[in-house]
């Protein structure tokens, strides 16, 4: 009888996590705690790092088996691996996005389109670095600082990347108001960053509920691998601005957004096992993120300046800065460095036009992979 128990006691601890646990785990636990720890005690966009951290942590015990075949997470993944969760990330956003400054300034756009060159640089030094064209295309992307849109495209061209990307790209997200200013700062002058812009007059009712129909039949017909995120982005806009579906706007903007967000960061957290986590390559995905959203900043603060010198009208070249889709803080970091110059400068309107921008951009850029890289 004592032997029976002592046998049963020993096939118990053998299967327990600590029994089964290796460096491998440990060290993934610890990432994980890291990045809860960042979510709550800093601040780093916690509404995704948080759930990416538990996702991480839930994962990677052992012997829990939550994103093997049958396990919880496993399912959830499936959201992320069929392109279901990003788009519908993008309804949420396109609610909760006004296109105003925008469209009360098209030409902004183009400081938009500036700051994703980051993304296509950033992939040709990854194809130097020895990843394959979809790896680089993946990795480029988080050079849009546009997490949903990573993490589409990662989940399409190189699923095995899915976790490196997403905590570099909501990771760099999180820090731009410690990244951006000083490449704002080297690249303008004192005087510069003073400029004051004119206000410009409000948009129409009719113009704010043409420009999402406009957009989805653009990217529809011009580039259909881009529809699923603009078109769900611009979806969600037409909630907002044609004031007949409150219903559908409330739950866009709240309850489909929220769901949506922490199954998405279960799922991206999931992927993070040891194996695809814990290798040189994470390094290279880091640093090259780092040098992709840092040339999509200077881009769009370069090609600021250049519209400043052929403009009639006064620009801040500050503003190209907001060009990178991490809608608002890019657009509040402007409005900050512009305020550290001349205290009664508010350019906060003026950059949400490239901010969002920026948006539009990294998903037809994503889209432009998708199509060429996808299809190769």
């Amino acid at each position: 009888m004592v032997d029976a128990l002592g046998s049963a006691f020993s096939q118990f601890l053998g299967q327990t996590g600590v029994a089964n646990l290796t460096w491998g785990h440990a060290t993934m636990l610890v990432i994980g705690a890291v990045l809860v720890y960042l979510a709550i005690h800093k601040g780093f966009e916690p509404l995704l790092l948080l759930p990416i951290g538990i996702g991480a942590i839930l994962s990677n015990l052992p012997q829990g088996g939550m994103f093997e075949e049958g396990g919880l997470l496993y399912y959830f993944y499936f959201g992320v691996k069929l392109g279901v969760f990003p788009p519908l990330i993008f309804l949420g956003i396109g609610a909760l996005t006004d296109f105003g400054p925008l469209l009360a300034n098209p030409k902004t756009i183009l400081l938009g389109a500036a700051a994703q060159f980051g993304i296509f640089g950033t992939l040709l030094g990854a194809l130097a670095l020895g990843f394959s064209l979809p790896e680089a295309s993946a990795i480029g992307i988080i050079g849009g600082a546009d997490g949903p849109t990573a993490i589409y495209l990662t989940a399409k061209l190189a699923p095995h990347l899915l976790g490196p990307v997403a905590v570099a790209a909501y990771s760099y997200m999180a820090l731009v108001p410690l990244i951006q200013p000083p490449i704002m700062k080297a690249l303008t002058t004192a005087e510069e960053r003073k400029v004051v812009m004119v206000q410009r007059k409000p948009v129409t009712k009719s113009v704010r509920i043409l420009f999402p129909i406009v957009c989805i039949f653009f990217t529809g017909l011009l580039l259909p691998s881009s529809a699923p995120l603009v078109g769900m982005l611009m979806l969600g806009n037409l909630f907002r601005e044609c004031g007949v579906v409150d219903r559908l706007l409330k739950t866009s903007e709240n309850e489909l957004l929220n769901i949506v967000t922490i199954l998405l960061g279960l799922s991206v957290g999931a992927s993070m096992s040891a194996a695809a986590f814990l290798t040189l390559q994470t390094l290279f995905i880091l640093l090259l993120g780092f040098i992709a959203f840092s040339i999509g900043t200077a881009m769009g603060v370069l090609f600021g300046k250049i519209m400043a010198a052929f403009s009639k009208d006064a620009i801040n070249p500050l503003i190209g800065a907001a060009g990178v889709s991490a809608v608002p803080m890019a657009a509040r970091v402007v409005q900050k460095v512009g305020q550290e110059a001349d205290h009664n400068n508010f350019l906060l309107m003026h950059a949400m036009g490239p901010n969002v921008a920026g948006v539009i951009g990294s998903a037809i850029a994503a889209g432009v992979l998708l199509s060429v890289v996808g299809q190769g």
